[in-house]
C-alpha cells in the first residue's frame, strides 16, 4: 500500500473496504457539506452501505474503471479524491473530490487531485482528464481553476438530485497542458512545499459558500519582516504584514466583498538553493458591494529556507483590471 504526504502532517492513501467504519463516521461529520453536492455520499447511511460503495470502488479498480483515496490528517480522515471513471481505451478520465470542513483550507484537495493528475498523465498515458461539478458548488469550481483546467461548457439540467434538476458544468485538463514534475527529481519537495506555501496564500482570502477567511493566517506563510508591494496604480504601495492583513480581513467580513476567491491558474518557480522564486499569473471573482466582477493579475513571490521550512520573505503584485 503507497502513502502519499501531503504536507500539514497529511497523507494521501487507497481507501479500501477495511476503512468502511471509519469512512462511515467520516462521512457522517461530512454530510452538511457534501450531502448538497455529491449524491453518492447519501449511499453511505450504516455500516453496510459504507461497505458497499468502498467495495464497489475496489471492484471498478481491479476493472481499472475506477479508483478511490482518502485523504488522513492527524490519522484521521478527513476528505478524497476519486476517478470517478477511468477509461484507458479512449485516454479519458474523471476526476472529483470531498472533503470535511476539519480539513478545509489548506490545499490538501488541490494537491490530492494534482497526484492524481499526474500519474494519469505520467504514468498511462492519458489525454484528458476532466471535472463535472454542479454549477453553484463554488468550492468545486474553485479546485478546478487552481489545477489550472479550462471550463469547456454547461450540461444544462443534466443532473437529477434532491428533487431538482442541476446543470453540469464540465472542466478539463489536456496532456499537453499539464506541466508534469516527476516526485524523484531534484527540487521536488520544495517545489511541493512552495505550492503549499501559494495555495494557503490564495485560500486564505476565499469567502465563498459561508467560509470565514483567514487573511491573520498569512503572517504564518512570511518571514515576520515581510514586505508586499501593490505596483497596479501610478507608485507602489509598500505593507507590512499587518498593514496588509487588517484591511482585508475587514472588506472580507464586513459584507463588502463576498463569495469572493483568488487562484493561480499559472506560475514558473525557481529554486537555486535556499532561496526560491515564483513568477505567478491569477484570476479572481466575488462580489465588491453586491457587483459581480472578474479580474486577473499577476505575482512575484520570494522565498527562502528556514530551520522552521519555507517562508516568504516578500510578494509584489499588480492587477490587470485597473
Amino acid at each position: 500500500m503507497f502513502v502519499l504526504p501531503l504536507g500539514d502532517d497529511a497523507q494521501l492513501r487507497p481507501l479500501e473496504p477495511r476503512h468502511a467504519r471509519e469512512f462511515l463516521a467520516h462521512i457522517d461529520r461530512s454530510r452538511p457539506h457534501v450531502d448538497p453536492w455529491i449524491p453518492w455520499a447519501t449511499f453511505s447511511a450504516d455500516l453496510a452501505s459504507a461497505t458497499s460503495v468502498l467495495q464497489g470502488y475496489a471492484d471498478k479498480q481491479a476493472a481499472d474503471s475506477a479508483r478511490i483515496y482518502g485523504i488522513w490528517r492527524d490519522g484521521t480522515l478527513v476528505g478524497g479524491v476519486m476517478f470517478t471513471s477511468f477509461d484507458a481505451a479512449s485516454g479519458v478520465c474523471e476526476i472529483g473530490c470531498w472533503l470535511e470542513a476539519d480539513g478545509a483550507g489548506r490545499g490538501l484537495v488541490t494537491r490530492a487531485c494534482r497526484a492524481l493528475i499526474d500519474w494519469a498523465f505520467g504514468e498511462r498515458g492519458m489525454t484528458r482528464v476532466e471535472w463535472w461539478v454542479a454549477t453553484g458548488n463554488t468550492r468545486s469550481v474553485e479546485v478546478a481553476r487552481r489545477l489550472g483546467m479550462t471550463r469547456d461548457g454547461v450540461l444544462r439540467r443534466r443532473s437529477s438530485y434532491q428533487g431538482a434538476r442541476r446543470d453540469i458544468e464540465v472542466w478539463s485538463v489536456l496532456s499537453e497542458e499539464w506541466p508534469v514534475e516527476a516526485a524523484g527529481t531534484p527540487g521536488a519537495d520544495v517545489k511541493a512545499e512552495l505550492d503549499r506555501l501559494m495555495d494557503a496564500f490564495f485560500g486564505a482570502f476565499t469567502n465563498t459558500d459561508g467560509r470565514r477567511p483567514d487573511v491573520g493566517g498569512v503572517r504564518e506563510l512570511f518571514l515576520p519582516q515581510g514586505v508586499i508591494v501593490s505596483n497596479t496604480g501610478e507608485e507602489p504601495v509598500v505593507y507590512g504584514l499587518d498593514a496588509f492583513v487588517e484591511p482585508r480581513e475587514r472588506i472580507l467580513t464586513d459584507g463588502t466583498l463576498t463569495e469572493f476567491s483568488e487562484w493561480e491558474v499559472s506560475e514558473r518557480t525557481e529554486v537555486s538553493g535556499p532561496i526560491a522564486h515564483r513568477f505567478s499569473e491569477y484570476r479572481k471573482s466575488g462580489f465588491r458591494e453586491g457587483e459581480w466582477f472578474e479580474g486577473s493579475g499577476n505575482k512575484t513571490t520570494q522565498f527562502v529556507r528556514t530551520p522552521v521550512g519555507w517562508r516568504m520573505v516578500s510578494m509584489t503584485w499588480y492587477d490587470d483590471d485597473v
